[in-house]
């Protein structure tokens, strides 16, 4: 799956946490990696041996500490399975061979079980309630609606934020677990972003987006009337937050600011007093904050250097907590039973796709119950990442991954790929990337450049391209190309670039404003901003602000917008492009990939273009990936 269209930190601290949460120690180069001389043995693998690994989510323990909640795509589609603790019972919960279903929890008490979908990968997702007999029920049926579970609250309801009322803002919604009747708790008609609620079910931590730049965290009690949200974070000048959710005794909120840093600082804020104190700092952006359910341990994840470093404090004793013997990896998923006595989390790497561990604590070792990289390859052929930077154009040092093929020497040059991160600003990390991976393991190096504009490394290089979209961040990867030819294994004359989503915006202009790459491969890039920036989802209203003061309001900004806009400047390519569409993208419409592709055309430059009926914004039927995948590598073959 490719990086969104959309900002990672104005995400909840609940959904930057399950993509973000997770990494012990940096990855390290296995002990048994191959050397130069032997890199010629190096099989290459195909498309289809890459995508036969597996991938997993969710790792929920149930109430009664005897099964785990996963989802696998063993089928082609991601499928929810009951999976006992020591691996040996993989029992089927759902079976759809279309919308995959991602877990979402056990319920507290009982093994019914809470999910989530979409539609065609429309992101309409809906919740659905998985019945104990195997039926299944929508918990919010309807059209053109969307849909989130926002946690339980200790008296067994749980919290749900929907759209149908106004398809603009979500509102929130207590059910009885019992009879999933529900209740309209808030009505929000003022575009507030709902981030978490607290386990006494009488809080909702609330923000509001000003530009990309500002925002403000709210809180409101919601035993009071009428609902009036408090701000809690007055500020002058431009500050962003995060919120990373409640303490478990409902008495704190645990809140992110960059006020006075240029990282994320966890700073606590005290529900009955309204005092606020410094919780966490580090050199980095944190992440995360959650605690187990029992409130034993403190879980805090470190965004470092395009990695995430994770760890678990006892609240008890202040100690951190001592694991077992590990491959070595990044955590993921972390989770722990009702009681703590049980951890479950997924280990990953460059060469390794996630595994699922289970530990009890105190025991010597850890329980890993899957194999997740296809058993007809071995993990010492793929290759681990190394962080670099170089400098641009204006001396703006640029990290960025560099991905080696093992055949590569001063005596067997290879060709490269930039690749560039969704966003505007994601982020290029660390970890399993079968995309990547399998173009490395033909011999194409791979350059994963985080551009000015990506987050993670500050908030002055995060802003530095704001409304300079397409000019200095493509400056960035140009200079990535640079880079690249410096090396004495890299052939020089052979360099191409490729992206997702935003990575296919600066794709397709790399190929209009530069004359810099021998080719293309945008996978659902931007190519006319002013109608994406006219026809973002209803659902993002509360971000349209902030879009717009970071890309331009097509109102005002209409041509810049036109100037950097690949579509209008298609005369300009000369270079051949592969373009990879999903119908049911509803970020970047199916129309920009369209008529881009018609314009190339009438240039008679070489395009070609793979759509997909059956996805959305990113692919996740294994089929298509495999698809997708198959067309990067025959396409670079014939044209680099």
């Amino acid at each position: 799956m490719h990086h969104s269209l959309t900002r990672l930190r104005l995400l909840p601290a609940f959904a930057v946490a399950a993509l973000l949460l997770g990494c012990g120690q940096p990855p390290q180069t296995n002990s048994t990696a191959i050397n130069t001389a032997e890199s010629t043995a190096i099989p290459s693998y195909s498309a289809q041996e890459f995508f036969v690994t597996r991938s997993y989510l969710g790792n929920d323990i149930n109430h009664s500490q005897n099964a785990l909640l996963v989802a696998s795509d063993e089928s082609g589609v991601f499928n929810l399975y009951k999976v006992s603790l020591d691996g040996s019972n993989w029992q089927p919960l759902t079976a759809s061979d279309s919308d995959p279903q991602f877990p979402i929890g056990w319920f507290p008490k009982d093994d019914r079980v809470l999910f989530t979908a979409d539609q065609g990968g429309n992101e309409l997702h809906h919740l659905y309630v998985r019945e104990l007999d195997g039926s299944i029920r929508d918990l919010t049926p309807g059209d053109n609606l969307k849909a989130s579970f926002m946690g339980w609250s200790n008296d067994g309801s749980f919290w749900v934020s929907s759209n149908e009322r106004d398809n603009r803002y979500f509102d929130l919604y207590r059910y009885n677990s019992d009879d999933y009747q529900r209740e309209l708790v808030f009505e929000n008609d003022d575009g507030f972003l709902l981030t978490a609620v607290s386990d006494d079910g009488r809080w909702l931590a609330l923000m509001k987006v000003r530009n990309n730049a500002d925002d403000n965290v709210y809180l409101l009690d919601l035993q009071e009337q009428p609902h009036q949200p408090q701000l809690i974070t007055p500020h002058e000048g431009n500050i962003s937050h995060t919120v990373y959710g409640f303490s478990r005794d409902s008495s704190t909120l645990i809140f992110g600011s960059n006020d006075g840093s240029e990282f994320v600082r966890a700073y606590s804020h005290h529900l009955a007093t309204g005092e606020q104190q410094l919780y966490s700092e580090a050199d980095w952006d944190i992440s995360y904050i959650g605690y187990s359910k029992d409130n034993r341990y403190r879980v805090e994840a470190i965004n470092a250097d395009a990695s995430t470093r994770i760890s678990i404090t006892d609240q008890q004793t202040g100690q951190p907590l001592q694991l077992p013997e590990l491959p070595a990896g990044d955590f993921r998923g972390i989770n722990f039973s009702h009681d703590s006595s049980i951890l479950s989390f997924y280990l990953n790497a460059d060469n390794s796709p996630s595994n699922l561990f289970v530990w009890r604590l105190g025991t010597p070792t850890a329980k890993r119950l899957t194999e997740a990289l296809n058993p007809a390859m071995d993990e010492n052929h793929l290759v681990m990442s190394e962080v670099i930077r170089f400098e641009s154009f204006d001396g703006l040092v640029v990290p960025a991954l560099q991905y080696k093929p093992h055949q590569a020497s001063s005596d067997n040059k290879v060709p490269a790929m930039i690749w560039i991160h969704g966003g505007p600003g994601g982020q290029s990390r660390t970890g399993y990337n079968p995309l990547i991976q399998h173009l490395v393991n033909h011999g194409y190096a791979v350059l994963s450049v985080n551009n000015r504009g990506s987050s993670g490394f500050g908030k002055t290089f995060y802003h530095l391209d704001d409304r300079r979209h397409g000019e200095d961040d493509l400056q960035d990867i140009v200079y990535g190309k640079y880079y690249l030819q410096s090396l004495d294994w890299i052939d020089p004359e052979r360099i191409g670039v490729m992206g997702g989503s935003y990575g296919g915006y600066l794709t397709m202009a790399a190929m209009a404003f530069t004359n810099e790459f021998e080719v293309g491969i945008n996978i659902f890039g931007v190519t006319n901003w002013v109608r994406t920036l006219e026809s973002i989802p209803p659902w993002w209203e509360a971000f349209r602000e902030s879009l717009y003061a970071e890309l331009g309001d097509p109102a005002v900004d209409g041509e810049r917008l036109h100037r950097i806009s690949p579509l209008f400047h298609a005369d300009r390519v000369q270079k051949p492009v592969l373009v990879v569409q999903g119908a049911n993208d509803p970020r970047v419409l199916q129309v920009e990939s369209d008529e881009m592709v018609e314009a190339i055309r009438a240039q008679g430059v070489p395009v070609e273009y793979l759509l997909f009926p059956d996805e959305g914004h990113g692919f996740l039927r294994r089929e298509n990936r495999i698809s997708a995948q198959e067309a990067y590598l025959k396409f670079l073959q014939q044209y680099l």
